[in-house]
C-alpha cells in the first residue's frame, strides 16, 4: 500500500482559512451506504441523518494555547516552542523552531522571562524535545497569557475569535489541535439532537502529532504512529453497548472519537472502559469493530486521516467524493465543510491496494 494512492488534486483556494458564521452553516456531504451518489445538504441537516436510538459520540478535548514565542535566552533569536503532551507538572514533549539550535542544554524565555524552559533531551518519536519550565504562579494561567493557539500552518489568517478553535462541548484541557469535525455544532444543535432521542457520549482523546503527522514514508506500512492518550468512562462504554445492543447506531464525530472507541473495543465492538496511549492507524484492511457511521471534515492528500476516512467506504470511493468536493467547491481542512458516512463491510476488492 503506498502512500501515493491516497493523493488527490487540491486547489490552494479550497483550504478553508476563516470559520463559517454560524457554525452549522458549513456544507455536509452525505455518502449514502454502500453505493449512490453524494448527496449535498448544510451541516445543520445533520439532524435528519441521526435516528432516535442512536449514540453520537463527542472529543470532550479542549485545546490549550501551545504555541509559545520567545527568544533563545543567550543569543535574542526568536523561538518557537509547541507543546504536544504533558509529562508531568513541569516536563512537556515539544516541536521546536530552529531546531539546529535548540539542542539539549538551550534555554528559551518567553514574556520577558516570565517563563523560561530548558531543552533536556531530543524525543525520536516525534522529532522534537523534552523541555522543562521554570516559573513562578500558574503554569496554565501563564500559558493562557503568553501562548496562541496552534493553528496548522495552512492557515495563514488571523483567527479573531480563538473560541472559534474549541468546540462548544470542550472540556479537558490537554490538546495541540482541535477535533475539527466537532466545530460545526452549535448549542441549539445539539440540543434539537437531543430532543430527537439521540444519545450524546463523551469519549476523550488528546490531539497530538498522531493525528496530523504527515506521511512520509513511501510504504503506509512504515508509518508509525505518535500515541496519544484517550480515555472511555465505564459510564460511556455502558451506554455506547446498550445502544448497540438495542439496534442503535454508533456515530462518532471526528476521527479522534473512532481512534478512541476502536482502541477500547473487543473484536465483537463491544466497547470497555479504559485510558491510555493509544497509537492506533485505521487504515484500508484494518476492520471497524465498533462505529457505525462517521461525521468528518475533508483531510489532507496523503494523510492518515484519509486512509481512516478509506477503511470506512473504500479507497476508490473515498477519493471520487474528494474529487466531487473539489467540483463542487467545498472547503477543507479545519476550518472547512465536512462529510457524513456509514461504515461498508462489503467493500469491493481495489485493484491498486490488493485487498
Amino acid at each position: 500500500m503506498k502512500t501515493s494512492d491516497f493523493d488527490y488534486e487540491l486547489p490552494e483556494e479550497l483550504i478553508a482559512q476563516t470559520p463559517i458564521e454560524p457554525r452549522d452553516h458549513s456544507r455536509l456531504m452525505i455518502i449514502p451506504p454502500h453505493e449512490g451518489a453524494p448527496i449535498h445538504r448544510h451541516f445543520y441537516d445533520i439532524i435528519d441523518e441521526l435516528h432516535p436510538g442512536d449514540a453520537l459520540v463527542i472529543n470532550e478535548t479542549r485545546v490549550i494555547p501551545a504555541r509559545l514565542l520567545g527568544v533563545k535566552e543567550d543569543t535574542g533569536v526568536p523561538v518557537e516552542v509547541l507543546l504536544l503532551r504533558r509529562r508531568n507538572a513541569t516536563d512537556w514533549e515539544a516541536l521546536v523552531r530552529p531546531g539546529r539550535r535548540l539542542k539539549p542544554g538551550a534555554v528559551c524565555s518567553f514574556g520577558d522571562g516570565a517563563l523560561t524552559c530548558e531543552v533536556l533531551e531530543n524525543v525520536e518519536e516525534t522529532g522534537g524535545r523534552l523541555v522543562r519550565f521554570h516559573y513562578e504562579g500558574v503554569f496554565e494561567e501563564l500559558l493562557d497569557r503568553l501562548g496562541e493557539m496552534p493553528l496548522p500552518p495552512y492557515i495563514h489568517e488571523h483567527l479573531a475569535d480563538p473560541s472559534r478553535y474549541q468546540t462548544v462541548y470542550a472540556k479537558e484541557e490537554g490538546s495541540a489541535a482541535a477535533p475539527t469535525a466537532g466545530l460545526h455544532f452549535t448549542p441549539e444543535l445539539l440540543e434539537k439532537i437531543r430532543a430527537k432521542g439521540v444519545i450524546l457520549v463523551p469519549v476523550l482523546l488528546h490531539v497530538g502529532l498522531g493525528t496530523f503527522r504527515p506521511v512520509t514514508a513511501e510504504d503506509v506500512e512504515e508509518h508509525k504512529m505518535h500515541s496519544e492518550f484517550c480515555q472511555v468512562t465505564p459510564e460511556a462504554a455502558e451506554t455506547l453497548n446498550t445502544v448497540r445492543k438495542n439496534g442503535g447506531r454508533i456515530v462518532c464525530v471526528g476521527t479522534t472519537s473512532v481512534r478512541t472507541l476502536e482502541t477500547m473495543a473487543n473484536d465483537d465492538g463491544t466497547v470497555h472502559a479504559g485510558s491510555g496511549e493509544t497509537a492506533i492507524f485505521i487504515k484500508p484492511g484494518v476492520r471497524v469493530k465498533a462505529v457505525d457511521a462517521l461525521i468528518t471534515n475533508f483531510h489532507l492528500p496523503q494523510s492518515t486521516l484519509l486512509m481512516l476516512v478509506s477503511a470506512f467506504i473504500g479507497r476508490e470511493r473515498a477519493l471520487a467524493c474528494y474529487r466531487e468536493a473539489v467540483a463542487e467547491r467545498y472547503r477543507f481542512f479545519s476550518f472547512g465543510d465536512a462529510m457524513f458516512l456509514t461504515r461498508d463491510d462489503h467493500l469491493p476488492p481495489d485493484p491498486i491496494l490488493g485487498l
